[in-house]
């Protein structure tokens, strides 16, 4: 299953949004053998997308040995990934087999997933705007998103890939106000999606960092520092040359698009009280679960009766019932997979990397969806793309570098809490 966790709202920034703190298991296990820290390839020592390089950890160096004599080197680490269960040398054989090529290739497989993220994407986007061409009924589409990636979930729960993890009433309370937020965010980004350009509300959606700031200042309480504010500038400035310029813009894509970015900063606000040692996937199937059931009465209430009277007859009139019926198969499909692929992405890389990559992932959403339906814009509203897109990127840069310097800061005494060991995880 793939991310939104990746969270991205509904394509649009990637699921920039769903903040989720959890333990990594695989730092777990590293931990218990090595009696508190964690070092992996080759001697960094990493939880979810956080490496420290384990200088910043030693108290002193080894002394050095003395004239004439050899220092033994203990195949510890190798012999805790190989040793063979009591009994069996054939087993572990072959798992250090089946995990041999992610450790030979860790960048590879990063940029697989990364590739994936953005292809998933863009493929999303084109699909759901083509829809929206003949079948302006965003309210629906959005349910369908949900519904075909829940339907993706339960299946995938039934064959085990992978087991679901049981839920209790104290996990549901938390997961709930998330779920609202990812909900009415989805469906105001898809009302956006219908209503103009999806370059234009891809642009929009580049506010939403400063929306995040905005929260941590004043709703959280925490102090950001004068260059992260500074850096949204571009962001604000921008957005606005091509708002004031873009042939598409009306106010209902415009307003819709704000409401999501506020949405998913909320969303963004309750995950990080929603705290588990849930995987990621879980996570995910069960908030998209809640989510369908938040916006099914509102598609109903607005959508339904013209949905009855001709917008079902139209939608078919126009492209068949067999077309139909396979978009709105495949965009639901293409939305829950690059938001799952998205989340999976963003827990392998730091985050100085994931800035970059959510970046990038809109350069190319923008830049295909202009090729792809030949939306005309104006100089001023390229200009203005770009000097938001150059904003975002300051932005993500600084704020990774900040997040850095905090979680080295706060391993420097050498104890290592549960508030260190926890990830937090961003989806746009």
């Amino acid at each position: 299953m793939a991310a939104v966790g990746a969270f991205s709202g509904t394509g649009t920034g990637g699921i920039s949004g769903l903040l989720r703190l959890r333990r990594s298991p695989r730092l777990a296990a590293a931990t218990a053998r090595s009696g508190g820290a964690s070092v992996v390839n080759g001697g960094n020592l990493a939880w979810g997308m956080r490496q420290l390089h384990p200088g910043l950890l030693l108290e002193r160096a080894p002394a050095p040995l003395a004239p004439g004599k050899r220092q033994m080197l203990l195949p510890v680490a190798a012999a805790a990934s190989s040793s063979p269960a009591e009994g069996s040398d054939s087993a572990g054989e072959g798992k250090v087999a089946a995990v041999g090529f992610a450790q030979k290739y860790p960048a590879l497989i990063t940029g697989f997933f990364f590739f994936m993220w953005y292809f998933l994407n863009v493929i999303f986007n084109i699909i759901n705007k083509k829809i929206y061409n003949y079948f302006p009924y965003p309210y629906f589409v959005s349910v369908v998103h949900l519904a075909v990636g829940v339907v993706y979930c339960l299946v995938s729960w039934a064959v085990g890939l992978p087991k679901r993890a049981p839920i209790d009433s104290n996990l549901l309370k938390l997961l709930v106000p998330v779920a609202i937020c990812h909900a009415l965010g989805h469906v105001t980004s898809n009302v956006s999606f219908a209503a103009v350009a999806v370059s234009f509300t891809h642009t929009i959606k580049a506010l939403e960092p400063f929306f995040n700031a905005a929260a941590s200042q004043f709703i959280l309480g925490q102090q950001l520092p004068l260059s992260l504010w500074l850096s949204l500038a571009p962001v604000v400035i921008g957005v606005s040359m091509a708002s004031l310029t873009e042939l598409s813009f009306n106010w209902t894509g415009f307003i819709s698009a704000m409401i999501s970015n506020i949405s998913f900063t909320y969303r963004s606000i309750y995950s990080k009280k929603a705290m588990t040692d849930m995987d990621s996937t879980n996570i995910y199937a069960y908030i998209s679960i809640i989510a369908l059931i938040v916006c099914i009465p509102p598609a109903v209430i607005v959508e339904g009766p013209q949905l009855l009277q001709h917008g079902f007859q139209d939608a078919i009139a126009k492209v068949g019932l067999t077309k139909f019926l396979t978009d709105l198969f495949w965009v639901g499909l293409f939305y829950h997979l690059y938001n799952q692929i998205a989340t999976n992405t963003l827990e392998r890389v730091a985050p100085l990397t994931h800035a970059v990559g959510n970046v990038l992932k809109r350069v190319f959403v923008i830049g295909f969806s202009i090729i792809v339906f030949g939306n005309k814009i104006s100089t001023q509203t390229a200009l203005g793309t770009c000097i938001a897109i150059a904003g975002v990127a300051t932005y993500s840069y600084i704020k990774a570098k900040i997040e850095e310097e905090k979680q080295v800061s706060s391993l420097l005494p050498c104890h290592i809490t549960n508030a260190d060991l926890q990830t937090e995880t961003r989806v746009e």
